[in-house]
C-alpha cells in the first residue's frame, strides 16, 4: 500500500503528465479524476496502465525538461542546473531549478546550484517585488529539485495551485528574461587644446 506521501507525490506526477500531454478538452476532467483518488484507487489505476509492473522506469518530467523532450518556460541555465517556470504555480513567478543530473538527494545539490537558485531569486525580488522567495526542496520522479516560492501574502509551500494561463507565463518569462539595459554613454566632447602661455620674448 502507498503511503500518504507517496500518493500525493504519484499524482503530482501523474498531473504534471497531463498537462502537458493531454488535449485541453480532456484534461481538466482527467486531472480532477486522479486527484479525488484514495491511496488504494491509485495503487490500482497504476497496476492497471502497467506503471508498477514495469522494469525500466519511465523516464522523469525533470529529464525530459533538461533534454529539451518536453517543452517548457526557461528562465536560466548553467552547466549544472536548469531554471523554468512553474506551470501549476503556487504564486506569480513560482519557478523550478532542475539540476541536469538525475539526484535524489538533497544532500547532492552542489553549491553552483544554490547559488544559481538564489541569483534567480534576487531577479524575481527585483521584478516582481514579493515580501520574499521561498527555497523549498522536494522530490519527484526521484529528481531533486527546488522550488522558488515567491511570497505576496500568506503563500506557503502548501497553499493551493492554479494552473498557469500560457500567456501568463509567457510574459513573466519575457520579463524574467529581458537583460537589464546598459546605460547609454553619453559621446565624449573633444576639449580645444589649452593655449600654452609663453613669456613674452624681450629684444
Amino acid at each position: 500500500m502507498l503511503s500518504p506521501e507517496q500518493t500525493e507525490q504519484i499524482k503530482e506526477q501523474i498531473i504534471h503528465q497531463i498537462e502537458s500531454t493531454f488535449p485541453d478538452e480532456q484534461r481538466y476532467s482527467a486531472i480532477e479524476e486522479i486527484k479525488i483518488m484514495g491511496s488504494e484507487e491509485l495503487e490500482k489505476f497504476l497496476e492497471k496502465n502497467g506503471v508498477l509492473k514495469q522494469e525500466t522506469p519511465q523516464k522523469c518530467i525533470f529529464c525530459s525538461i533538461v533534454s529539451g523532450e518536453m517543452e517548457s518556460h526557461k528562465l536560466e541555465e548553467n552547466s549544472e542546473a536548469l531554471c523554468v517556470l512553474e506551470i501549476n504555480p503556487i504564486s506569480k513567478a513560482h519557478s523550478l531549478v532542475i539540476p541536469k543530473k538525475h539526484i535524489s538527494s538533497e544532500k547532492e545539490i552542489s553549491k553552483n546550484i544554490l547559488e544559481f537558485a538564489d541569483e534567480i531569486s534576487k531577479k524575481i525580488k527585483l521584478k516582481f517585488s514579493p515580501r520574499n522567495v521561498l527555497l523549498s526542496f522536494s522530490n519527484l520522479f526521484g529528481h531533486e529539485i527546488i522550488n522558488l516560492v515567491p511570497i505576496y501574502g500568506d503563500e506557503t509551500v502548501n497553499s493551493q495551485r492554479h494552473k498557469g494561463e500560457k500567456e501568463e507565463l509567457l510574459e513573466i518569462q519575457k520579463i524574467l528574461v529581458e537583460k537589464p539595459k546598459e546605460p547609454e554613454k553619453k559621446p565624449e566632447v573633444e576639449k580645444a587644446p589649452e593655449k600654452i602661455w609663453l613669456p613674452r620674448r624681450i629684444p
